[in-house]
This record gives C-alpha cells, sequence and structure tokens, in this order.
C-alpha cells in the first residue's frame, strides 16, 4: 500500500559532532533508506537541516553564526553544497530528487500555500524525492520556521501524509534527557501529547552545539503533525533503514498516534499555515459559543485587544485566563476592533461611521485549537 511520508533529518544527525563535518556515511545511509521506500510505492519527502552547517565547514568558521545576516550568508554558501552531495548520492541509485525551499510567507498566503501543494503533488506524481529546506538566505526573523522539526510538520500537514519520521540522535523519547540522567525511562508510545505532561517528560530545549532544535521543538511538531492527521515518529538517524521496519510494524523509537480530525484543506492552513499576528480575549459566553455551539465570534464577546494587525489577519483566540481556544482570520483592524469591543453588531455603523462585518471571525475562518 502507498503510502506518504515526510522524514526529517537535524544537523546533529547529518554531522560528526566532535568537528561539524558531514556525516556522509549516514547520509548514504539516509539516501540508501529513501530510495528503497520510494521503489517500493511510496512517496518520499526529505526535510534537511545542513546548509548552515555545511557553510561554516566552507568557510571554516568553528562554531554557529549568531546574527541573521551571518546565518544567511552561511546557507547561502551551503546549500549548493548540500545538494550537490545528496544529487550525487540520490543519483548514483537513479533517484531523481527535487530542491524546494519554503520560506513561512509561502504558507501564509492562501495562494501561495495551495501552489506549494500542487508542486509537492506533481513532484511526488513524477517519482520525485523533493528536498525541503528553509530559505534561510531570504527568510525575515518573524517569518521564520524556527527549526526543521516545525517545517517538517507543515509540510506533512500541508501534503496530507501518513506519516512523519523525525531522526535525530537519540533512539526515542525519554522521560528525561539519557545523555545527561542515567534514571530516563524510554517512552515508545503517545496516544495524546498531554499525557507527557503527566509522565513528568523533561522536554527542555538543549540541543547539539550545532543544531537548532531539542526535544521540545520535536514534541511541538509532533503536537502539529498528529492534530492533522498524521502519524509522527521520533527515532535514530543513524539508523535509518528503521524507517521501513516501523511500517511493517516493528516498534522502534517513540510513536505519536494521531489525532481524529475534521478540518479540510482550509482549516488545516488557517491552523498551521498562519502566523497569528494578534490576540483576542473572549468572555465566557463566546468561549461557550465558539467551542460548544460553533458560532462565530462577534464583537460583543471580546474583552481585550492585544498587538497591531489589519483585516484578513491571522489571530489567537484567548479565553478570560489566555489560554488559546481557536484562532481564525479576522475582518477587523486591531484599531477598529479597540473601538467596538464588547458593542453589539448593530452598534458598528455607529461607533466607526461605516458598516463593516456583522462577525470579527466568521466560523468559516475558525478553527478549533486542539
Amino acid at each position: 500500500m502507498s503510502q506518504t511520508i515526510v522524514v526529517k533529518i537535524g544537523t546533529s544527525s547529518l554531522t560528526q559532532p566532535d568537528t561539524g563535518y558531514l556525516a556522509l556515511a549516514t547520509i548514504a545511509q539516509v539516501v540508501d533508506a529513501l530510495s528503497r521506500l520510494q521503489r517500493q510505492g511510496h512517496q518520499v519527502i526529505l526535510v534537511s537541516s545542513g546548509a548552515v552547517g555545511v557553510g561554516c565547514m566552507r568557510l571554516g568558521l568553528t562554531e554557529r553564526p549568531r546574527t541573521i545576516s551571518m546565518k544567511q550568508a552561511v546557507a547561502a554558501v551551503g546549500q549548493g553544497r548540500l545538494m550537490r552531495i545528496y544529487d550525487d548520492l540520490f543519483t548514483a541509485l537513479q533517484q531523481p530528487i527535487a530542491q524546494v525551499l519554503l520560506t513561512r510567507s509561502d504558507l501564509v498566503q492562501r495562494s501561495r500555500y495551495v501552489n506549494a501543494y500542487r508542486t509537492f503533488r506533481q513532484l511526488l506524481k513524477l517519482g520525485v524525492i523533493p528536498i525541503v529546506n528553509e530559505n534561510d538566505t531570504l527568510a525575515v526573523e518573524e517569518l521564520k520556521f524556527g527549526d526543521n522539526d516545525t517545517l517538517s510538520a507543515l509540510v506533512a500537514s500541508l501534503v496530507e501524509a501518513d506519516w512523519l519520521f523525525l531522526l535525530t540522535d537519540v533512539d526515542r523519547l525519554y522521560s528525561a534527557d539519557p545523555r545527561y540522567d542515567p534514571n530516563a525511562q524510554p517512552i515508545e508510545r503517545v496516544n495524546q501529547i498531554d499525557e507527557l505532561t503527566a509522565l513528568n517528560v523533561e522536554v527542555g530545549d538543549r540541543g547539539t552545539s550545532w543544531g537548532t532544535g531539542g526535544m521540545v521543538t520535536k514534541i511541538s511538531a509532533a503536537r502539529i503533525a498528529t492534530a492533522a492527521g498524521v502519524r509522527t515518529v521520533i527515532m535514530e538517524g543513524k539508523s535509518p533503514h528503521n524507517i521501513e521496519k516501523i511500517l511493517q510494524g516493528e516498534s522502534i523509537g517513540t510513536r505519536f498516534e494521531p489525532q481524529p480530525s475534521s478540518f479540510n484543506a482550509r482549516q488545516r492552513w488557517i491552523a498551521h499555515g498562519l502566523v497569528p499576528a494578534g490576540k483576542l480575549y473572549l468572555d465566557a459566553g463566546a468561549v461557550k459559543a465558539i467551542q460548544q455551539s460553533g458560532k462565530s465570534l462577534l464583537a460583543a464577546g471580546i474583552t481585550e485587544v492585544e498587538g497591531e494587525f489589519q483585516s484578513q489577519d491571522a489571530v489567537q483566540l484567548c479565553d478570560p485566563i489566555g489560554q488559546e481556544i481557536a484562532r481564525g482570520i479576522v475582518n477587523y483592524s486591531s484599531l477598529e476592533l479597540q473601538k467596538i469591543r464588547g458593542h453589539h453588531s448593530e452598534e458598528i455603523l455607529q461607533i466607526l461611521g461605516y458598516d463593516g462585518a456583522e462577525t470579527v471571525v466568521h466560523r468559516d475562518n475558525l478553527v478549533l485549537s486542539i
């Protein structure tokens, strides 16, 4: 049975920890494993870190750059070299690949989101393995994915993948970091992300000196992916052939079960593609109407407006204590909402001097948080 599989490999798996040089043997194993999956009829996407690390090696830098401009310059040096290595190895196995560089703005605009989906689908139809990375050279700070764990989860959601494999430098998720805590207990299966809190899982963001992530970003990625119905696995990057064993039913790594989701493509875009520009705090009545009755948000239910945003921007909808209950596309700017919040819809014309939308966030443009 053909399945769509997204595999993310991080810098910690792609490079040697002591030198920062590429771990060519590991990369070759990843290439071989993904090519095998492709030959078996699966559709495969690789999300690969490493451009900055390769650029550092190329330029003789001894530590990861700290400023955005320096990181972007180093990434520009490294990206071509990284793709050259992938292309040489995949070509040896007669597997065509494509480079796909994304920025968060590619997912924020609906038309570009849809276009990205169509491009991925066409590449997969052609039997190509897309190799995805963040476009570090062009991305601006406020529209960065932040890490490739998040990027891989958003790509998995975008293409409606069956599986997301997060390859890292530990064999699975533990109750604490096994590199530092000898009492750390392995976790094989997670049915709900919230179970981890009950297990007292420590998910600090300690990563390697060359990577940007840590276990916390992988759990965050698993939350995004499973909410979109994508089964997610955290596993060791140095054993990529285990992906095939997992698909055959073996219990390797930590498996996060997908959550039942009724999201359509537009709702997935709102939930995962958009970057909220502000927050709206709601009274208890509005929270109940949205969560339990599937209602739109009206101005009367808003108690506080936070941030600066324009009409058609994404916002978080929060309960009285600040917990996000939903997010959606707003019909008014923050300036307008400061004036009409707490007022009934029929008062909007008199307050603003012009007639606006009856709803602040229409239920068709609103997605409940999971």
